[in-house]
Order: structure tokens, then sequence, then C-alpha cells
């Protein structure tokens, strides 16, 4: 295989330090959505993480009825995700910081000549405000953002591989001559059922719950969903690239 043809990153909890915030916007319509059903649990931020982190909303939502035996009509449902969207986007377009080391490593990742695109289960709205807030988005144009939530018909989410097949395609790469960089069980399942090469960043773990999650992490990424390397800080990751092209 050689030279990796095109390098693309999953957004929230890759780039962007961003879920924790949107699981904290959305915990409050989903406790709505329990109350409306009756149904007698309550969620946080921290435990609707437990159950769906790498899930977009409507992903939770579908996740959510069958965990608790009710259904929404898709009028029901449609509304839930935009009221979701607006609360998230404004949380994201204030608070996002970028996960560390980031800027520096896109910089080198540019400067050797690498195509980058993001790939994200996420509405494309809600990627661009954190990228913007990152000062992020000078390395995607809108037309490299590609969201499993916006850019599919119907949309999808990860662990479904459909967002990684279309990104493939538009961008005229083959699946195998790519790699990514993905943070959750999830999305590195896309990207193994789609082919293509995956990073495990379990950085983020470390930041937010400690040592033993982000060990515990890496161990789910490399051996459930066969990620063919653990990065724990964006530092290590023009040589986790080097030693891959040398071994391809």
């Amino acid at each position: 295989m050689g030279k990796v043809k095109y390098v693309l990153l999953d957004c929230d909890n890759t780039l962007c330090q961003s879920e924790r915030l949107a699981f904290e916007a959305c915990a409050d319509l989903t406790n709505e959505l329990m109350e409306e059903k009756k149904i007698d649990i309550r969620y946080t931020a921290d435990s609707l993480l437990e159950d769906f982190v790498g899930f977009n909303f409507r992903g939770m939502l579908k996740g959510l009825q069958t965990k608790h035996n009710f259904t929404m009509s898709d009028a029901e449902l449609e509304s839930y995700v935009g009221r979701e969207l607006d609360a998230v986007t404004t949380k994201l377009a204030a608070k996002a910081t970028e996960c560390p080391n980031v800027t520096k490593n896109l910089e080198w990742i540019k400067s050797q000549g690498y195509p980058m695109s993001v790939v994200s289960t996420s509405a494309k709205s809600r990627v661009v405000a954190s990228l913007e807030k990152c000062n992020l988005d000078r390395f995607f144009p809108p037309e490299h953002v590609y969201s499993a939530a916006t850019s599919l018909d119907p949309p999808s989410s990860k662990p479904d591989p459909k967002i990684y097949n279309y990104a493939c395609e538009q961008l005229k790469v083959k699946n195998a001559d790519a790699i990514t960089v993905e943070d959750s069980k999830s999305g590195a399942t896309a990207a193994m059922r789609a082919g293509i090469p995956c990073i495990a960043y379990v950085g983020i773990y470390g930041i937010e719950d400690g040592k033993e999650k982000e060990d515990q992490m890496a161990k789910v990424l490399t051996e459930q969903t066969k990620c063919f390397a653990v990065m724990r800080d964006w530092n290590e990751f023009p040589d986790i690239l080097k030693k891959y092209e040398e071994s391809s």
C-alpha cells in the first residue's frame, strides 16, 4: 500500500473536545422525552455517554426506544432531532476546545501534502460549529466535512460504515488507501466495516475520565475494532503514520 493517500478524521472528541458538551445539551431533552413517555429513568451527560458515545442523537433516540421499549413517530423523532441540534450547536459554538496538540499536527499533515477531510456521525452544522470555535475550519472547507446525519439520505449513524464509504467515493480514494482516527467503538467499528485502517485516539479519556478509562478504551479499540495503533497524544501521529507506511 505504501503512502497513505487521504487522512480522514472523526471530529467529536478526536479533533475537538465536544462530546461531553453535546451530551450535556441533549441530557435535558432526553429526560423530557423519558417524562413524556412515562419512563421512570433520568439521564445525566455521563450516563448518556456511557451508553451512547459515538452515536448521533438520531441513533441515540433509536437506541433509547429499544432499550426502554417505547416508540416515537417520525414527526416526534424529527422534532427532537431538530431541537437537539439547535441546543448542541449553540453550546459548541460557545465552548468547544481542541484536543491537545491537534492544530500543531494538522499543520504537519498539511505540510507533508496529505489531503484531509472530516468524517463524522454528527450533523454538519454541529461539526462546523466545533471546527470554527477551535479555529480548525481552515483545514476543512465545508465540502470536505462529511456527516452521517446530514450528507446521507436517509441519514445514518456510525457504526454503520455508509458515511465512510460515501466520503471515499466523493473523494475518489479507495478505502484501503486512506486512514482514519477515531475515539469511540462505534466510530472505529464503522471504519473497520468500511475497510479503512484506523488509529485509536484515547487521550480524551485520560483527560476526562483518567488513566484507567484511557487504558480500557485502548484495549477495546484494538481488540474489538482492530485499530492498528493507539494514540494517547496527537504528537504521536507523525510517527504512527510513518511506521504504518513503512510496514504496509
